[in-house]
Parts: C-alpha cells; sequence; structure tokens
C-alpha cells in the first residue's frame, strides 16, 4: 500500500516536470515567432513611413509650384488694376476740370439774368409810372376799375350761361325723366290699405262679451297678458277691439280671440293653448305672404330667413300705405325704369322689393329702416351691389350706382303718388308751415307762399336787395335747407320771383 502510493506520488512529479519542460519549449516558439512577426511589421512600418515621406514631398513640391503659378497671375492681374486706376483718376481729374469751368460759366451767367432782371424791372417800374401819368391814376385804381369790369361782364355771362342750361334741363332732361317716370307708373298700379292701430274682432251675440270678461275680469287679464295688447270691450254692438302698435301681435291676438269665440270655451289656460296655435297660424301666414310677393314679382336667390322677414311687411302701414305692396310696387316700379335706361333690372327688382325690410323690425331695433335693412341683408350675405341699393335709399350713405338712384326714385313714386298715403289734417297743415319758415328765414325774402298742397314753394324777394344771380342761388339755397329741415313726400319746387317795377307820375 505504501509502494503504491510512493509509486503514484513519483510519477506526479514526474509528470509534471515533463509538463513544464513542455511547456517552456511551447513558449520559447511562441516568443520566437512574435519577435519574428514584430521585426517584419517595424521593417514594412519603415519601408511604408519612406513612401509617405516621397508622397508627401511630392504634394509639397507641386503645391508650391502650383502656389507660385498663382502669385505670378495674381501679380500680372494687380499690373492691370493698377493701370486701369491710374487712367481713371486721369478721368475724373479730366471731369473735374471740366466740371469747374461749368461751374464758373454757370455762375457768370447767373450774374446776367440777375442784372438783366434788375434792368428789366427798373423798366417795367418806369413804364407804370409812365402808364399812371398818362391815365392819371395810380396802379391799384387801375386794378379795381379792371376787377370791377371783369366782374361785370362775367357776371352777365355766368347768369345767361346758367339760364341756357336750366333752359336745356328743362327742354331736355326733365321731359324725358317725366316719360320714363310716367310710363313706369302706367305700368303699376296697386291697391292701398288704410293705417289703423285697432282690429275689430265681430262677435255672434253680446252675451260673449261677459264671457271674454269672466269672473272679476279674470279672462281679460289673461288674455292682455298672455297676447300683450289692450282688449276693449264698449257699447258697439256684437264687437270688441284689440289695440296695439305692433302689427303682428294685434293680429295674433286677433286670431287667438277668434278661435276663442268660434269654441265658446274661454278660461286662462285655454287663452294660452289658443294663443300658441295662433302664433303659429300667423307665422305660417308671414311666411306664405313672403313666399307669394317672391313669386309675384320674380326674385329668386333669397334666404328663407329673409322671405320670413318680407312678409311681415303684410301688417306693417306706412301713412296708410301698406308696406308689403309697397314693397311689391317698388319692385316692379325699379325694374321698369332700369329697363327704361338701360340699368340692371334684376338687381333693381330684388333691391326695390328688399329696400323697406327694416320696417318689419324697427320697432325693435333702433335706428333708420334703410340700415336696418342692409344689416339684416349682410348677415344672410346677399350681394354687396343690392345692399347698397337699399341702404342709399334714403341717403344714408352716399349713392354710388344707377340702380340705387333707382330704388330711390322708385321708392318716392310709390309713396307720392295720389292715394298712396293718407296724412291727418294736423301733420299737412304742419309740413306746410315748416315749408314756408324755412324759405323766409333768408335774408332778402320779403314773402313767401306753399301753394299746389305742399309741392311748390313760391317766394318773393326785395330786388334792391337780390339781383338776378343771388336769386338763382337763393332757389338752391332755399331748397337744400328744406331737404335738411322737412319731412315731405315726393318733391318740392323752389320758385324764386324778383319783381322790378318802374313807377313815375305825368302832372
Amino acid at each position: 500500500m505504501i509502494v503504491t502510493i510512493l509509486i503514484a506520488i513519483a510519477a506526479l512529479i514526474c509528470g509534471g516536470v515533463l509538463g513544464f519542460i513542455a511547456w517552456q519549449i511551447t513558449v520559447g516558439k511562441r516568443m520566437a515567432s512574435a519577435k519574428g512577426k514584430a521585426e517584419k511589421i517595424v521593417e514594412d512600418a519603415k519601408v511604408e513611413e519612406k513612401e509617405i515621406l516621397l508622397k508627401a514631398k511630392d504634394e509639397a513640391f507641386k503645391f508650391k509650384t502650383d502656389a507660385e503659378a498663382e502669385v505670378r497671375s495674381k501679380s500680372v492681374n494687380l499690373d492691370d488694376a493698377q493701370r486701369e486706376l491710374r487712367k481713371r483718376e486721369m478721368s475724373l481729374e479730366s471731369r473735374f476740370d471740366n466740371l469747374e469751368r461749368s461751374r464758373k460759366e454757370v455762375e457768370t451767367s447767373k450774374e446776367e439774368i440777375t442784372n438783366i432782371k434788375s434792368s428789366l424791372q427798373q423798366l417795367r417800374q418806369k413804364q407804370e409810372e409812365s402808364l399812371a401819368k398818362i391815365a392819371k391814376m395810380t396802379k391799384d385804381e387801375a386794378k379795381d376799375i379792371l376787377l370791377k369790369v371783369v366782374e361785370k361782364e362775367g357776371k352777365e355771362e355766368l347768369i345767361k350761361k346758367m339760364k341756357e342750361v336750366d333752359l336745356y334741363v328743362k327742354d331736355n332732361v326733365d321731359e324725358k325723366a317725366r316719360e320714363i317716370i310716367v310710363t313706369a307708373m302706367q305700368r303699376i298700379s296697386a291697391e292701398t290699405a288704410a293705417e289703423t292701430t285697432v282690429s275689430t274682432v265681430p262677435l255672434p251675440t253680446d252675451e260673449m262679451k261677459g264671457r271674454i270678461i269672466g269672473r272679476e275680469g279674470r279672462n281679460i287679464q289673461a288674455f292682455e297678458k298672455v297676447t300683450g295688447v289692450d282688449l276693449v270691450i264698449d257699447d258697439t254692438p256684437e264687437a270688441v277691439v284689440i289695440s296695439s302698435f305692433d302689427p303682428i301681435r294685434r293680429q295674433v291676438a286677433k286670431v287667438t280671440l277668434g278661435m276663442l269665440v268660434a269654441d265658446g270655451r274661454i278660461h286662462p289656460t285655454r287663452i294660452e293653448e289658443a294663443y300658441e296655435k295662433a302664433k303659429k297660424i300667423v307665422a305660417d301666414d308671414i311666411k306664405k305672404s313672403g313666399e307669394e310677393a317672391v313669386v309675384e314679382v320674380g326674385v329668386t336667390g333669397l334666404p328663407p330667413e329673409v322671405i320670413r322677414i318680407l312678409g311681415r311687411l303684410k301688417f306693417r302701414t306706412s301713412y296708410g300705405q301698406n308696406q308689403l305692396q309697397h314693397a311689391i310696387e317698388v319692385a316692379r316700379l325699379s325694374a321698369v325704369l332700369a329697363e327704361e335706361i338701360g340699368a340692371d333690372a334684376t338687381l333693381s327688382k330684388k333691391a326695390g322689393l328688399l329696400h323697406d325690410l327694416g320696417k318689419a323690425v324697427d320697432h325693435e331695433v333702433p335706428g333708420s329702416h334703410a340700415v336696418i335693412s342692409a344689416d339684416i341683408m349682410r348677415k344672410y350675405k346677399l350681394p354687396e351691389n343690392v345692399i347698397h341699393a337699399v341702404e342709399a335709399h334714403h341717403e344714408d350713405v352716399e349713392i354710388k350706382t344707377a340702380e340705387a338712384a333707382i330704388v330711390q326714385i322708385a321708392d318716392a313714386i310709390s309713396s307720392a303718388r295720389p292715394g298712396a298715403r293718407r296724412e291727418s289734417l294736423q301733420s299737412y297743415i304742419k309740413r306746410l308751415e315748416e315749408l314756408e319758415k324755412v324759405a323766409n328765414a333768408f335774408e332778402g325774402v320779403e314773402k313767401a307762399f306753399a301753394i299746389q298742397a305742399g309741392r311748390e314753394v313760391r317766394v318773393i324777394v326785395r330786388p334792391e336787395d337780390i339781383d338776378d344771380l343771388s336769386a338763382e342761388k337763393l332757389s338752391k339755397e332755399i331748397a337744400r335747407k328744406i331737404e335738411e329741415e322737412v319731412q315731405y313726400p315726393g318733391q318740392v319746387k323752389v320758385q324764386v320771383i324778383r319783381e322790378v317795377r318802374a313807377v313815375e307820375y305825368a302832372k
């Protein structure tokens, strides 16, 4: 057993010695191989270094050659530039010499002109003095006489020209305009309605009045509260009166009361139900009226909202004239006038139909109805040329198109024609007094009379204060003042009369 162990230990020792020897041999071989490779790499590096140095020397030589060539080229260009610069310097010196000579010549000429001007002024002064001695008057006196002569002759010539222009207008323009307007009026006719703020509702019997009033006035109070109108119950047999400034509200109330009377059941709850139904009925009637007006006139392309607002004019009147019928009439007149003068008839007709659109809501929106109409049309994006014709028909804005002028004329024709409107006696007399008051306020007016139902103002002037030219001017100033201060339908003719009488007595 011990021998075996000793043998094993001896074997291990021998194996370790042999392994160490073998490892030394292997390491020596590897070191020799690595040393050989290193020596080879060093030799290769030395060869490569020599090649790089040669290549660098070649490139440096080439760069030096190129640089020397570029320097020689730039040197040549610099010499050329210097020669060119010297030439320009010589040229500038020559020009400066010429400019200096020219300046001296100009100064010499200026002195000569100054001397000539001074001589002319002296000659003119001597001439004026000689003329003053010959004419025996000063320069200012001669100037005053000349101005007076020119003013007199110019004044007479101006009066003559003004009379010629007025005569031409009366003989040609007025005649043609009258012909066009009369033609249009003959082709258009419309019914007029009486202006009113009340509506009458018939009753089957007088007993119905008590049911409308209700116990302790409960029904009539509920009716007035819901509808917003005044219900007048008086001694009129078999009828009650609805009063309101709002025509649509009045119409809704009228329909509501008619439904209640026909049904026979009248109490607050039933009143509210009937009122809601009546609003729908009137709204449908408004829409239908607007659509019928559009179809009747032949206008297309209007938004439904605009058509509904147009239909509300059915319940709007002005001086007794129904505004929906007035709008239809203005549309037709505008189309006829536009055709007569060659303007856009379609545009004029559409603007004429919508020109009073703002009157449907003018009790709700402040401002001129023409401006309100334009704002409504802009809201629904209608064409700007149509909007301008509507906005300008009462000159809230300056008239810029022929169609705008046509709508203004058609509106005046429809409003001022006989039978179109009714006025109270008080407003009629007030307008006549205002016309006379405006005319009498001007200096030189002796007296003024409003005649022809206020369509003409006849002004008598003092001849010693107003001459012929001033009379022409006065008529225009009075007309302009009337336009600014007086409200009137149609137009007002201003006629200034200057009468001169020479009186002498034979003794």
